[in-house]
């Protein structure tokens, strides 16, 4: 960039006026990005230093937060930047965030330290993540932005699978757990349904059908016998009948994680939402998330090898492929990775896919299949 830090090619940037004549007191305006702690958790005595060494070497203007999650702080001159460095780094156990082409912050909803339906420790991926991969967070070397974004559930509360390029969706692969007290204590008006979210005005009586069943998007549940029954092999781990009724349901006890890839906001191709992956994948902290990072090191060799400029990884896929993307990143081809199953009946197969290759007799062939 125009401005920064000794040995830092991202974090700050650089805003200068058009007339510094005019205006000598924001001749410079530089925007700085502090990495923010996993789940945005902090300490008043965090928060009050942060202030008072804005109000200090800065404007005093502060974004909490960026889309991202940085803390963004706004308005600097370039002879204060070394300064701000060194108190965030040496006073307050901060680190700059990602600007420009490279990994960009990376962010996390409030998982296991708060939520009950957390499938993942998105806090430990998070800080996982940022500490590996401080070189690509920092030495800006990408074709464009890359995202990481961490949810503990399919709620996905960081909006992960909208806006990021790598989004890590906690889940489950065994079976919903089911409380049928519970369930007959919704029907009956014991227990508000959406844990009363809902309560400012009378709804009626909950109705089960109307509100839970005929509301599951592929029709996976039903009552027999006055229990609720769930065909978990159709469950598509939407949340919405955890979400009304979260007492008598909760996710099953396999849990992992869903890998989804490229999505963004409008900029060269328009917005994607993102391509499933890999569908499950156990995340364990023990061998340090090796899985999870032997597919993004693919990720990034093909992006960087082939992305061109300012294109973001969702678009590489769309541009060369989703073939292309599953050999680069050696993975099998399911059915789920499909957005549209009958939009393109065509088949693509490589050389080494077809016996015998491309180089075959026609003679013989013809003998084997007389018309």
């Amino acid at each position: 960039g125009i401005v920064g830090v000794f040995g830092y090619g991202g974090g700050v940037i650089g805003r200068y006026s058009d007339s510094p004549e005019k205006f000598p007191a924001i001749a410079h305006f530089h925007t700085v990005r502090v990495n923010q702690p996993a789940s945005k958790f902090y300490t008043t005595a965090f928060l009050r230093k942060l202030c008072d060494m804005w109000d200090h070497r800065g404007s005093g203007m502060t974004n909490f937060h960026g889309s991202t999650g940085d803390m963004v702080l706004l308005g600097t001159s370039t002879d204060q930047l070394e300064p701000i460095f060194y108190d965030l780094t040496h006073q307050m156990g901060a680190d700059l965030g990602g600007s420009g082409s490279n990994l960009r912050t990376p962010s996390c909803c409030v998982g296991k330290a708060r939520c009950e339906w957390a499938c993942i420790d998105t806090q430990d991926i998070c800080y996982n993540l940022t500490q590996t991969y401080q070189d690509e967070l920092h030495r800006p070397a990408f074709p464009y932005k890359f995202k990481f974004k961490v949810s503990g559930c399919p709620n996905d509360c960081v909006a992960a699978i909208a806006r990021s390029d790598c989004a890590i969706i906690g889940t489950w692969r065994d079976d919903i757990r089911i409380d049928q007290e519970a369930v007959k204590a919704y029907i009956g008006g014991e227990l508000k349904p959406n844990a009363g979210a809902h309560s400012d005005r009378d709804w009626g009586p909950f109705d089960i059908q109307k509100e839970v069943i005929d509301l599951c998007p592929t029709k996976c549940m039903w009552m027999e016998d006055g229990e609720l029954k769930i065909d978990n092999r159709e469950c598509t781990r939407c949340m919405h009948c955890i979400n009304v009724m979260p007492e008598a349901l909760r996710p099953g006890t396999d849990t992992g994680a869903t890998i989804l890839v490229g999505a963004k906001a409008p900029i060269l191709e328009g917005a994607q939402l993102a391509t499933l992956a890999i569908p499950f994948i156990k995340l364990n902290k023990d061998d340090d998330y090796e899985n999870l990072k032997d597919f993004v090191d693919k990720c990034w060799d093909w992006w960087m090898e082939e992305g061109k400029n300012r294109e973001r990884f969702g678009e590489l896929i769309q541009r060369q492929s989703l073939q292309e993307f599953l050999r680069r990143a050696e993975l099998k081809p399911i059915p789920q990775m499909v957005k549209e199953p009958r939009s393109n009946p065509y088949v693509f197969w490589s050389e080494d896919e077809v016996p015998g290759g491309w180089q075959r007799d026609v003679k013989e062939f013809r003998a084997r299949h007389a018309a």
